[in-house]
């Protein structure tokens, strides 16, 4: 039986001077080829645990695993293999589309003809090719979304880590951007996907993990999840059976 992806055993994280850990005692695995989605509201640790994954901070205790590898002692082969697509725009715009992309592809290792085709191969995919040369500032929201996904991407890697990939863009961005990562998924790429979106993540999704207080409170495919929760016809009706109605505001 193939080994998942990415095990995490044990793992949390608690912020100096915090009362409580972010990330708490948390087990997961994560099989090869999978959509996976971490759900959750706001302060359940989703992005506390994505950045420990990610190598952006340090675990307070734990380990994992990804493709094999140990974060204590393969941290900088580990970040080769791995995308990252943060919410916000990590792009630089007095630059343009082209030049962020082939400087974003340099810094992955990629080089020359390769990286000028995988640049307008991407750029072409996504509907931005005719746009290259403009200057990111010029961009609507959803233009800014899909350049900032490719920035991630270009390398083709093992396993990519997307903090809500669609936020605040209209309906044509949103399927184009879901589309191609379903492309890219079918070409190998594990997924690692959180939203706020619970209706596109059932859709997107073939697993699902809903966290909150930095602990797993369900997993399992959506259906499944559907299925197993009494009265409930979709995502949203499981999310608020396990979390409850309560909101959850921060300063």
């Amino acid at each position: 039986m193939e080994s998942p992806i990415i095990q995490i055993k044990s793992l949390s994280k608690q912020y100096r001077d915090a009362d409580i850990f972010s990330v708490d005692n948390l087990f997961l695995d994560v099989k090869k080829g999978d959509i996976f989605g971490l759900l959750g509201p706001n302060g359940a640790g989703k992005t506390t645990l994505i950045s420990m994954l990610c190598g952006l901070i340090k675990p307070t205790s734990g380990e994992f695993k990804i493709n094999g590898l140990s974060y204590k002692n393969d941290s900088k082969n580990i970040k080769k293999i791995i995308g990252v697509v943060p919410q916000e725009y990590a792009l630089y715009p007095t630059l343009t589309a082209r030049e962020n992309l082939e400087y974003f592809g340099a810094m992955y290792g990629l080089k020359g003809k390769d990286l000028k085709e995988k640049v307008i191969e991407s750029l072409d995919y996504l509907g931005l090719l005719k746009f290259a040369d403009k200057k990111i500032d010029t961009y609507s929201g959803g233009m800014k979304r899909r350049i900032n996904l490719i920035a991630g991407i270009l390398h083709k890697p093992t396993v990519l880590f997307l903090d809500e990939p669609t936020v605040g863009v209209d309906v044509q961005s949103k399927n184009v951007i879901i589309d191609y990562l379903k492309k890219l998924n079918s070409e190998g790429t594990t997924i690692i996907y959180t939203s706020h979106h619970l209706i596109e993540a059932q859709d997107f999704c073939n697993q699902i993990a809903i966290i909150d207080a930095g602990k797993i409170f369900a997993e399992g495919t959506p259906q499944n999840l559907i299925s197993q929760t009494e009265n409930a016809h979709n995502l949203e009706h499981v999310f608020i059976s396990l979390i409850g109605k309560e909101l959850r505001d921060n300063v």
